[in-house]
């Protein structure tokens, strides 16, 4: 099957006023969840952000998840963002084909 991936914010931080702005976020608590049938593993993570002079602003009553999911995402980057997806499709692996750990064995004499 293929691993479906949905990533979430589960909390933000802000700072009451940054140059001029008003609850700002500062900090997002996300989860990355894959799923493969029935079987399903996460990740979570902490990112920050700093607020860009003369930059875009969105206030925080206007935020979407989404929005803040490509916050995320940019701060990690295009090979962050596979390896995370790549740490939760090792779990998903592992769950599905467990590893086999070797044994200890009595000694045959």
């Amino acid at each position: 099957m293929t691993t479906t991936y949905t990533w979430s914010v589960l909390s933000m931080s802000t700072l009451p006023l940054v140059d001029g702005e008003t609850d700002v976020v500062v900090n997002a608590q996300w989860l990355l969840t894959g799923v493969d049938g029935e079987t399903a593993a996460n990740i979570g993570g902490n990112s920050q952000f700093v607020l860009e002079q003369g930059g875009s602003f969105t206030p925080y009553a206007d935020l979407t998840e989404a929005e803040v999911i490509g916050w995320i995402q940019s701060g990690l980057g295009e090979s962050g963002v596979y390896s995370m997806e790549m740490c939760v499709q090792g779990q998903i692996n592992s769950i599905l084909n467990p590893p086999v750990s070797p044994e200890a064995q009595p000694l045959p004499w």
